[in-house]
């Protein structure tokens, strides 16, 4: 067992959140993923905004398949257990987790946080595979590929947790951006050593990615595809066991099940389904206390120029979704982070992605009022609120 290699921190920290009090079944993932191992099409990636539950799945799912330790102890009880595969995948793996959001330490370059990636993996295999011969300087995907003809063909499955969070970090420059896509596609793409992919971030590939040098990733974001849409976000039916077993906890309830719905829900899939935001739930539910939960500064900051300074003329249309309309919109889910946005698609695109938006029916609107809170006490009251009354009186 290693750092990234079949590394025992992701099986902790599902099986604490497997026990907690308010832990919602999503298990069932594991089977939709089944199907792409050692196919063609085996590399996909799942974006969603913060805050839904994309951590805790790609934990899951390092978990099940690996062969770091037997968890039987936590999926025996779960859903997944009554799949007829399921004993033939569990545990069967080398899995190397990558949560791309770990910096090294007083962390001020690129080269700083990609060499920490490499080395570490190296070191991992280097050590699990003493008969292949490593160049501890090498490439990564060189070490890999030697591993694969070393050792029979031995596979790995790799889970990527928060791929895109290098694109938020100030150091990083426009060339490098480039210099970490290639990176990726070097790792993944075409590799034999692959036995499946599983990526999660906030940013689309696409947006990123130019040409054909990672297009072997099947991208799965909120507003473009239905699939998996489940599993990220809490359901009405999932909401409402979860209030019963609070009603169940709580000697003086202060929630009703109506708060919940009002506050915390609001999000669409593309093919209609409702979702809560689950961490908002789960914490309201904890501290029986209705209240936004919405936590994350970084994104607020780099949205609200956009408002504040009326680029594109945003602001009336801000000012209609503060109102409860909702604005038609061409949403294609740009690269949020690059921030080089013109037109109020790209600016509603933007906000879409961080998950200040609920798109349906070719409009955006302000899903809930926990974001309504946010809208009004953090970015619109900086862009002019005063205006803001004066477009709502002259609508009137």
């Amino acid at each position: 067992m290693g750092y990234f290699l079949n590394s025992l921190e992701p099986v902790e920290n599902y099986r604490i959140a497997s026990q907690s009090e308010y832990f919602v079944d999503k298990s069932l993932l594991i089977k939709d993923l089944f199907p792409f191992f050692n196919q063609a099409d085996r590399d996909i990636c799942i974006t969603r905004p913060r805050r839904f539950g994309k951590t805790m799945m790609a934990q899951m799912i390092a978990s099940f398949f690996s062969k770091a330790t037997d968890s039987s102890d936590i999926f025996d009880h779960l859903q997944i257990a009554g799949i007829p595969e399921y004993r033939d995948y569990r545990n069967q793996y080398q899995v190397i987790f990558m949560d791309f959001s770990k910096m090294p330490r007083n962390c001020k370059s690129y080269a700083q946080y990609i060499e920490r990636i490499e080395k570490r993996l190296i070191k991992d295999l280097m050590k699990a595979y003493p008969d292949a011969d490593i160049d501890p300087e090498g490439a990564v995907w060189e070490a890999l590929s030697e591993v694969f003809n070393e050792y029979n063909g031995e596979k790995f499955v790799f889970v990527i947790d928060e791929w895109d969070c290098i694109f938020h970090k100030d150091f990083l420059k426009k060339n490098e951006q480039k210099e970490f896509i290639d990176f990726l596609a070097g790792l993944i793409k075409n590799q034999a050593y692959v036995a499946m992919t599983y990526m999660t971030g906030i940013l689309p590939i696409a947006k990123y990615s130019s040409g054909s040098t990672i297009n072997n990733f099947l991208e799965y974001t909120i507003a473009t595809q239905s699939k998996f849409s489940e599993y990220f976000g809490f359901t009405d039916q999932e909401v409402d066991a979860l209030y019963k077993k609070y009603l169940d906890r709580e000697k003086e309830p202060l929630l009703t099940r109506e708060n919940l719905r009002e506050w915390y829900d609001g999000y669409h899939t593309l093919n209609g389904v409702k979702l809560y935001n689950p961490r908002s739930v789960v914490y309201a539910l904890t501290n029986n206390r209705i209240a936004s939960y919405w936590t994350g500064s970084g994104p607020y900051s780099e949205v609200k120029k956009y408002i504040v300074n009326d680029i594109a003329g945003v602001k009336t249309d801000v000012a209609l979704m503060v109102e409860g309309e909702a604005v038609p919109a061409n949403v294609e889910e740009y690269a949020a982070s690059s921030m080089e946005l013109q037109t109020k698609n790209e600016i509603f695109s933007a906000m879409l992605v961080y998950g200040f938006l609920n798109y349906e029916n070719g409009c955006v609107s302000i899903p809930n009022r926990e974001l309504m809170e946010e809208f009004k006490n953090t970015i619109v009251k900086e862009a002019s609120y005063d205006y803001l009354r004066d477009f709502e009186r002259e609508s009137r």
